[in-house]
């Protein structure tokens, strides 16, 4: 379990990459305030395992679905990446609850300076919109945001200078791609009401309904 407040940008250093894998090796600062062989750490807000580790770097590797479900796939060495370690049960909980499984891509279309901000609108599919509330939470590459809009296909999310600074989101441009994970609790909450609905429609399913469309004599 992650919070989305990241705690460092490291620098993709090398990259394996296999037919239905890719190992990562990353170099990040905060290695030396312990990481672990076997912990799981957000890179762009993709929960991985440390599966190697030195003075410099640590090293994880990226599973098919990962592969598959992420923009991790389009990584390059030299490019940067958010980093964030899983939260500690005594730590201060200052984000929202972010589980590192990445929900899906969305596409930046539009950054517009707006005072000591910066708004970024956002391209997703409907399946992730829906997933998204106006003044919700939403880890956009891990970073835990607050959604300000909604439309059809767009959501849009403001970026503070401490936010633009600290994280590899203030480098993002139109067209540049990035991991979107939908507020867990309203995953949880949409679910709920999905479940709901296919109740109250086969409660509906009386013997006269059956018998009018053929299915009982």
């Amino acid at each position: 379990m992650f919070t989305g407040l990241v705690e460092d940008i490291g620098r993709v250093v090398s990259i394996r990459k296999q037919p239905d894998a890719i190992q990562l090796a990353i170099a990040a600062s905060l290695l030396s305030e312990g990481i672990s062989l076997g912990d799981s750490i957000a890179v762009n807000g993709v929960c991985v395992t440390v599966t190697g580790q030195s003075r410099a770097t640590f090293t994880a590797d990226v599973m098919p679905e990962t592969i598959k479900a992420t923009t991790l796939k389009y990584l390059r060495r030299g490019d940067w990446v958010n980093i964030e370690r899983a939260m500690k049960a005594d730590g201060r909980f200052g984000g929202h609850f972010v589980t590192g499984h990445v929900d899906g891509i969305g596409r930046i279309v539009k950054v517009t300076p707006r005072g000591n901000a910066h708004y970024y609108e956002i391209q997703a599919e409907h399946g992730l919109l829906s997933g998204l509330a106006k003044k919700g939470s939403v880890a956009v590459d891990g970073t835990s945001l607050t959604v300000f809009q909604t439309g059809e296909t767009t959501f849009t999310i403001s970026l503070i200078p401490h936010t633009s600074g600290h994280t590899i989101l203030g480098n993002k441009r139109a067209g540049d791609l990035v991991n979107i994970e939908c507020d867990v609790m309203q995953k949880y909450i949409d679910r709920r009401q999905s479940i709901q609905k296919e109740e109250k429609k086969s409660s509906t399913l009386t013997y006269q309904v059956l018998k009018e469309n053929g299915f009982i004599n």
